[in-house]
């Protein structure tokens, strides 16, 4: 059972938790996903593009392991060159993947270069099966 709890004293969170208690169930590590494709080639050179294949890599990752958004109760996002529009985008294409419970507890970091030359996004998640 996961449990969304508003900490007293602290900002309002916007498009995550603060907190996620989990109680029971089965837990999930999905590994860093970054934007490929099936064919092992980067999808999209841009961050709306990469974003969206992510998340998508991530949804694969979760349904092979009988999960879904819904189960996520970690995400940590890296991002090269982190900006506020790189930020605008990737919330724009997280939309496509709305948790169905609460947003989960969510870090965001801005990195200065991933495993590979290109990529602009990578996304590892820990999901909670009720």
């Amino acid at each position: 059972m996961k449990e969304y709890p508003i900490p007293q004293g602290v900002s309002p969170a916007r498009g995550y938790s603060h907190v996620v208690a989990v109680t029971g169930g089965t837990t999930v590590y999905v590994a860093g996903q970054i934007a490929l494709g099936p064919d092992g080639k980067i999808v999209g050179s841009d961050i709306a593009a990469q974003a969206r294949q992510v998340f998508l890599n991530v949804r694969a990752a979760l349904t092979a392991a009988g999960a879904t958004f819904s189960d996520v109760v970690k995400m940590t996002t890296y991002v090269v060159g982190l900006d506020d529009a790189k930020l605008a985008a990737i919330r724009e294409a997280r939309k496509g993947f709305p948790p169905s419970a609460g947003p989960p507890a969510s870090t965001l970091v801005g990195v200065s270069r991933l495993a590979m030359e290109g990529l602009l996004i990578e996304v590892e998640v820990v999901a909670v099966i009720d």
